[in-house]
This record gives C-alpha cells, sequence and structure tokens, in this order.
C-alpha cells in the first residue's frame, strides 16, 4: 500500500472537539429548560443561567456528561498528537493533558451534591480553562517560530486568545464594581459562556490549520 494511503488527517478531531462541547452545552440547556430546571433566556446576552447549572438535572445533565467525557479524551488526544506534529514542546503538553483531566473530572461530579464534589467541580473549570488557555499559547508560540501553520491562521488564534484574555479581565472587573450578588451572577454567567465558546472555537481554528497544512498521522508518526 503506498504511504500516502496510510495518511490520517487531523483535523477532524479538534473540530470534533469543538461540535461536541457546543452540542453539549446547548442540547442541555434545551432540555433543562423544557423540564423546568432552570429558566429560558439568551445566556450569552442575559446570563440567566451558567453552563454548570443549564446542565446540572435531569436528562441533560446525562446528556452533558455522555457528550464530555470523549470531548475531554479527544482534548488529550489532541494534545498528544500536536507534541509530536511541533517534535517538541513538553510543557505544552502537559498543561494540555492536565486541562483534559480536569475537563474529565468536572464532567464526572457535575449534578452531584456534596462539598467535595462543588470543589471538584470548580476547581475542574478552572483547571480546564487555565491549563488550556496556556497550553494554547505554548502551541501559538511554537507553531509561528516553525511556520507549522499558516500565518492568518495564527492571526485568528491570537485573536481569540486575546478576547479569552479580555473576558478574564472583565469578569475580575465586574466582580470588583458590580455591587449587586445577583447581576454579578449574570455578568459571571455571560463571561463563562462567551469563554467556553472562544475556548472550543480555538480547537476549530486549530483543525482549519491543519486541514490546510494537510497534517497527518501514520502508525509511526504525525507529518
Amino acid at each position: 500500500m503506498p504511504a500516502d494511503d496510510a495518511r490520517i488527517p487531523l483535523w477532524p478531531l479538534p473540530l470534533l472537539i469543538a461540535l461536541l462541547f457546543l452540542v453539549a452545552a446547548h442540547a442541555a440547556y434545551l432540555l433543562s429548560i423544557q423540564a423546568g430546571h432552570v429558566p429560558a433566556c439568551v445566556p450569552y446576552l442575559e446570563g440567566c443561567v451558567s453552563i454548570s447549572r443549564a446542565a446540572r438535572h435531569g436528562v441533560g445533565n446525562h446528556l452533558f456528561r455522555l457528550m464530555v467525557m470523549p470531548c475531554a479524551v479527544l482534548h488529550a488526544l489532541v494534545w498528544l498528537l500536536a507534541h509530536r506534529w511541533l517534535r517538541g514542546g513538553h510543557g505544552m503538553v502537559v498543561l494540555g493533558v492536565v486541562s483534559a483531566t480536569a475537563l474529565a473530572v468536572y464532567a464526572t461530579f457535575l449534578g452531584i451534591e456534596g462539598e467535595t464534589y462543588r470543589f471538584l467541580r470548580r476547581y475542574g473549570v478552572v483547571v480546564y480553562f487555565g491549563f488550556g488557555y496556556l497550553a494554547q499559547l505554548a502551541l501559538m508560540r511554537r507553531a509561528s517560530r516553525t511556520d507549522a501553520l499558516p500565518t492568518r491562521v495564527i492571526t485568528w488564534m491570537s485573536w481569540i486568545a486575546a478576547a479569552m484574555l479580555g473576558l478574564g479581565i472583565a469578569n475580575v472587573v465586574a466582580g470588583l464594581v458590580v455591587a449587586d450578588a445577583s447581576a454579578k451572577d449574570r455578568w459571571e454567567n455571560v463571561f463563562e459562556w462567551w469563554l467556553g465558546l472562544l475556548m472550543v472555537g480555538w480547537y476549530a481554528v486549530l483543525a482549519i490549520g491543519w486541514r490546510r497544512k494537510r497534517v497527518a498521522a501514520r502508525l509511526s508518526s504525525v507529518d
């Protein structure tokens, strides 16, 4: 069999991350609305519910966990493959795999009551976003130095990273200047939905970059 026939394109993997997470969060929210667990609104604008609360109850919770667990596995796989593709970046892959593990922990304990489980969910989210963001920055830095991705793709990734940083700063500022507790919660929920969208959107852009560069895997290597 020719070598090209054995090559497996990698771009569907980060694209699946984006699709699975988006479908899981929004489908769980719709199911929770139908079951009367949460209010209906446009969470990206009104912030009436967080992603966690939208997926905490009933069938929506089961669907969310069913889809996010393989999504966490895909996260880890993408970072391991990225490490081989870029031929280095030990810190990047460690950050990425820890982020993936935190997402799995968060999904596992979502909907389970208890102080310990709340702690695991809370810090699962923090570690997922924080370590995942740092891993993304490390990949962008290494890919730009080695011309591993098209310049335009790196630019798109940079804009997404800047937007995520801006949201993080805005969240901190809102927590300091907004006195009303319910208003503060709404702002935090809005920031969470947008941050989640941007985080998985970055993986969709990575999929575009891998497709354009024809990044593929063989049994023994990643090209």
